[in-house]
């Protein structure tokens, strides 16, 4: 039976639903038609031709998950947190007309969601998530203005180009657009000069503002909280062995004698062997029956000899990685130098492909070192393919396989939590992307045979001025190719609709939602912001690709914390630091590229002006890690006094300290349905055990 509209035929049904989504595609078309008609060259045509083909992907994209989000069959695949937490309504099995159209109704609930609600329904560390969106949109719509507004008409109307190459203007239109075309010496550079500290001094203040609020709600967030184990709970490690060959009667002989009046208990890590008994490990989770008692273990050296009685603040017990309990002290650092080893090599190995991509962009090389593929090559749309979408294409798909080898990297290391493995497969991510993507494809692409020249730190400025600008059309691209398509990705959800469509043939379903990749997600996120603070005065025509991705990406992820994504753990927005660090990173290096800059449009006045704005960037982010770092490492005395004063009169207490000892067992060893109480990030501990 259908269901319409009162007064309302069909016909003008389809009309309504359809005229929104019509207008929007119309209006990012004649936004491309723009784009083709800047200029009819190659390097613009091949520009022209990425953006319009991942516009129409992104495009249909979108309308595929819109129309697939009403299909009840497919909930495991669009809102699985809301099938685990069994919030879905069951289908009438009527047939509605409406699941046919394209609906907007997901936007308008994710864009209306206040940051209050983000953070009751899925934790701190989403809302952090959601701050780098905000933080991002902030920052490039202010830059934005700026370079297309101020920048972009400079450049244009200068004659630096015309000039110098006048035959070949219609092989370098695209460079008409950035600081390339300003003239050598001209005082109009003087404003990329002033635009250079005001980006500059602006991300400053956001980032102190954003440290601020996000450390004040992480203070806030811990009184909030309910009583959890891993707040009455250490990790003990190098546990000597003592005479009667136990470790746990080492542990409470010790913790006895020195901490006698906040110890409570302890519980001994277990490893099952092959005939079917547990050993024991030299690890513990020691509970204490105050936070503070905690608190005090975890920050002070238990022993004269450093490497045994190690402690550190026990993570919550869905987040222990247990694995990795059984090695030493001397196995860890060993594991450590192997794993800096193994993404040295895997970094070197990836200019391979990163090579390759480059010489995909250059046809002239491509019939040289293939003369047999010259016909082909000759053709329009085959030359266009190659050099224009392919290059990034590559790219994006070798991307793909680095956040899990570089989890697995992690994994190796020895850290107790996913949290910490996952933070730190983020660094490692963020740093792979950074080296290879920006740096080997600048170097690559125009200066790999002045490697010599480069690794002079005086030259250093000046080699990058003359690299980067080269590959700004490159870089457009990738923000098109992975970062627009990458969240249409999201929205689609290709992988986890294929195995449902198999699941859904065989009849079963798996309940389980997955969390958010933080290790993938926020590299991609921090390295397009470097992307655009870097071109903000280079290039500005890449701010408006970089804006629209921020801004559609904070819609898309707030819709999939809520219905698709479920905290696996919850650190209190550990991660925000690694996005600070990120950001000044990317502020020296605009500033080192406005050194080099300056100096080759023969303004050294403007270079030797840049120096002082580069270390007042060291000293601003020098005094953000001692204001602010310590409140996202532990928390402090004040804080934990005041939460066991709190605790103190709590009726239920009792029974929870009763109840502790028992928190922290693998789950392997213990049933199912006894660990799954651990999923909800508020949940207590007395409604688990």
């Amino acid at each position: 039976m259908y269901f319409l509209p009162q007064r309302m035929k069909p016909k003008e049904y389809l009309v309504e639903k359809c005229i929104n989504f019509k207008g929007a595609s119309a209006i990012i078309y004649l936004c491309l038609k723009f784009l083709k008609n800047l200029s009819t060259t190659k390097t613009d045509t091949v520009l022209y031709m990425r953006v319009i083909f991942c516009g129409k992907f992104s495009t249909y994209f979108h309308l595929c998950s819109w129309l697939w989000q009403k299909q009840p069959s497919y909930n495991h695949v669009y809102i699985p947190r809301l099938v685990a937490e069994g919030k879905t309504k069951k289908s009438s099995g009527d047939f509605h007309l409406d699941r046919l159209l394209p609906s907007t109704g997901w936007v308008r609930r994710a864009w209306q969601l206040s940051e209050d609600d983000l953070l009751s329904s899925t934790g701190l560390d989403a809302v952090v998530f959601m701050r780098i969106f905000t933080f991002s949109v902030k920052v490039f719509t202010v830059a934005a203005v700026i370079g297309i507004f101020i920048l972009l008409p400079i450049n244009y109307f200068g004659t630096q180009i015309h000039a110098s190459d006048f035959v070949d203007i219609p092989n370098k239109s695209l460079d008409l657009f950035s600081i390339a075309n300003v003239n050598d010496g001209s005082k109009r550079l003087w404003v990329h000069f002033c635009v250079v500290y005001f980006i500059t001094a602006f991300v400053c203040y956001l980032l102190f503002i954003e440290y601020q609020h996000i450390s004040s709600t992480r203070i806030a967030y811990f009184y909030a909280s309910k009583p959890q184990p891993h707040q009455f709970t250490v990790l003990v490690r190098g546990v000597p062995v003592s005479r009667l060959g136990k470790f746990s009667e080492s542990i409470r002989v010790f913790f006895m004698e020195y901490h006698s009046s906040t110890y409570l208990s302890h519980t001994v890590v277990n490893t099952p062997s092959r005939i079917k008994s547990l050993i024991e490990v030299p690890a513990a989770f020691v509970s204490f029956k105050t936070c503070y008692g905690a608190a005090v273990a975890s920050d002070m050296r238990q022993s004269d000899n450093p490497t045994e009685w190690v402690t550190e603040q026990a993570p919550e017990p869905r987040d222990v990685y247990w694995p990795f309990f059984s090695p030493s002290f001397m196995q860890r650092w060993i594991s450590k130098l192997v794993v800096v080893v193994l993404s040295i090599v895997l970094t070197v190995l990836f200019l391979i492909p990163v090579v390759f991509v480059q010489g995909l962009t250059n046809l002239d090389k491509l019939k040289t070192l293939f003369p047999f593929l010259k016909g082909i090559l000759n053709i329009t749309f085959v030359s266009q393919v190659i050099t224009g979408y392919l290059p990034s294409l590559i790219l994006t798909l070798f991307l793909k396989i680095v956040p899990p080898i570089m989890m697995l990297f992690s994994s190796m290391q020895g850290f107790s939590s996913y949290s910490r493995i996952e933070r730190s497969a983020c660094t490692k991510v963020l740093i792979f992307t950074v080296w290879n993507i920006f740096f080997a494809n600048v170097l690559s692409g125009s200066a790999i045979r002045q490697l010599d020249t480069f690794l002079e730190p005086k030259n250093i400025p000046i080699k990058l001025a003359v690299a980067v600008p080269a590959q700004a059309s490159f870089f457009i691209a990738y923000v098109v190719t992975n970062g627009w398509t990458s969240l249409s990705s999201e929205i689609f959800r290709v992988a986890p609709l294929l195995c449902t469509s198999v699941k859904n043939c065989v009849g079963s379903h798996d309940d389980e939602a997955q969390s958010l990749p933080f290790h993938s997600e926020v590299p991609r996120i921090l390295f397009f912001g470097l992307l655009g603070l870097t071109y903000v005065f280079l290039a500005p025509l890449i701010l408006p690709f970089l804006l629209a991705y921020f801004c559609l990406g904070y819609i898309v992820y707030r819709n999939q914390l809520l219905d698709v994504y479920e905290p696996r753990y919850e650190t209190g927005g550990k991660l925000w630091p690694t996005v600070h660090n990120s950001t000044i990173f990317s502020l020296l290096l605009l500033q080192t590229l406005a050194i080099g800059i300056f100096g080759l449009k023969k303004l050294p006045v403007a270079s030797t002006l840049i120096l002082p704005l580069l270390i007042i960037t060291l000293l601003f982010n020098e005094y953000c890690r001692k204001r602010f770092l310590p409140v996202f490492e532990s928390h402090s005395a004040e804080s934990v006094i005041k939460k066991d004063r709190e605790n103190e009169n709590d009726p239920t207490m009792p029974e929870f300290l009763e109840k502790l000892p028992t928190a922290y067992r693998d789950p392997a060893l213990k049933p199912n349905q006894e660990y799954a109480g651990y999923r909800d990030h508020n949940t207590p501990l007395l409604s688990s055990v």
